[in-house]
């Protein structure tokens, strides 16, 4: 007798469909942000995912996008559309779920330089030499501005398809341990919205989550390891985190699984937002971990509720000494979230405290925080 062939398992190609059982906005009225709070249901998909891990999730683009795209570009959105791979689709649905439509390629570009009567700057700013002049004119610019500024200008449906990037699935850090929510999986996201030249603009994907992803609907979704940011493996390791924003996400699941394995090394974070009153995501579930004696040691820094602003940086400052004793007896420090400018920030900090307390020159501290990389004590998931 055969034995019965085992279902493949999940993965980017064959993604599980995670049904959506809590979408709400932590943030209160008051803020200058929408972060949300999603939980999705992992049930039956024999998933397993890490703190440190993330999730990829496959997304679709606004449907009124795609209608007001349609209608520049005079198609009737029912053409149909063969992709590299053989993929058969109408246009519409395409647009829909299998493009980028949003941030014009560089083939679009060079399409509308060749076919627009203005296409002189356009193809002056498309000279490699000019990659950050073009930045700053594409910024806040999308495909449909370009339509809509040429309305002259006729693609057909496979010459506009052509100039389009694939739409890739977004990847979310894993704001939950398995051992706490049993086939789950939570995520912590900020809705992306904005006004530029005239228009609203979103987050692809950040806001079909919150403006399109129904309670009971589902999303695909596989995990994307992250070996690179998990806890130590020595439970009695003490860990400092620095996660600013949704950069907390990756904080919670760590906390969530050290209570949870009732892990007996400290545990210090550093969160800050803009204000203390609408800002204090988890604030309930930090202060309780605080109480319960799993987060040992919590500092926050809320931007906007004083004249000068105060970052994570600065309280790190504040706290230098304790921080380098840490380091000292072997903590892992972790940092997630903005590359641009937090990280920066934190890793300058890093270094004074190290060249502070350590007695160190600058050059002695570079070396300090280098063999911390290369020991994995110092660990990044910047974005």
């Amino acid at each position: 007798m055969s034995a019965t062939p085992q279902a493949p398992p999940y993965s980017r190609k064959n993604p599980f469909p995670a049904k959506l059982l809590v979408g709400r906005t932590l943030t209160l009225p008051g803020s200058e942000k929408e972060t949300r709070h999603y939980e999705f249901s992992l049930a039956g998909a024999g998933l397993q995912y890490e703190p440190g891990d993330s999730m990829g999730i496959f997304i679709k683009n606004n449907p009124k996008l795609v209608e007001e795209l349609l209608e520049a570009l005079h198609f009737s959105g029912d053409e149909t559309v063969t992709t590299k791979e053989g993929e058969t689709f109408t246009i519409r649905e395409g647009l829909l779920q299998h493009f980028q439509i949003t941030q014009p390629s560089k083939q679009f570009l060079e399409a509308i330089a060749e076919k627009s009567a203005t296409r002189l700057e356009l193809k002056e700013l498309l000279n490699p030499e000019r990659k950050r002049d073009l930045e700053n004119y594409l910024w806040g610019l999308e495909i449909i501005d370009f339509l809509l500024d040429n309305p002259s200008i006729r693609f057909t449906v496979e010459e506009f398809v052509r100039t389009l990037r694939k739409l890739q699935p977004r990847l979310y850090s894993v704001a939950s341990s398995l051992k706490a929510h049993s086939e789950e999986v939570h995520f912590l996201v900020a809705s992306v919205r904005y006004e530029s030249h005239g228009r609203m603009r979103e987050g692809v994907a950040t806001t079909y989550l919150a403006d399109r992803v129904t309670l009971g609907s589902e999303v695909p979704m596989f995990v994307h390891v992250a070996k690179g940011f998990r806890l130590p493996e020595d439970p009695s390791t003490p860990v400092i985190m620095v996660g600013p924003g949704t950069g907390l996400a990756p904080f919670r699941a760590y906390l969530e699984e050290r209570g949870a394995d009732g892990a007996s090394g400290k545990n210090w974070l550093f969160f800050g937002e803009q204000r203390h009153k609408c800002d204090f995501f988890y604030q309930e579930q930090l202060e309780d971990l605080q109480k319960q004696g799993v987060l040992t040691r919590f500092d926050t820094a809320f931007s906007r509720d004083q004249a000068n602003k105060i970052y994570v940086q600065h309280r790190m400052l504040e706290q230098s000494k304790d921080i380098f004793d840490w380091l000292e007896s072997g903590a892992h420090f972790f940092v997630c979230g903005d590359a641009a400018r937090m990280a920066k920030d934190v890793d300058v900090a890093l270094h004074q405290i190290i060249e502070k307390h350590g007695g160190k020159t600058p050059e002695q501290a570079a070396e300090y925080v280098e063999t911390l990389r290369k020991e994995k004590r110092y660990k990044r998931d910047v974005y």
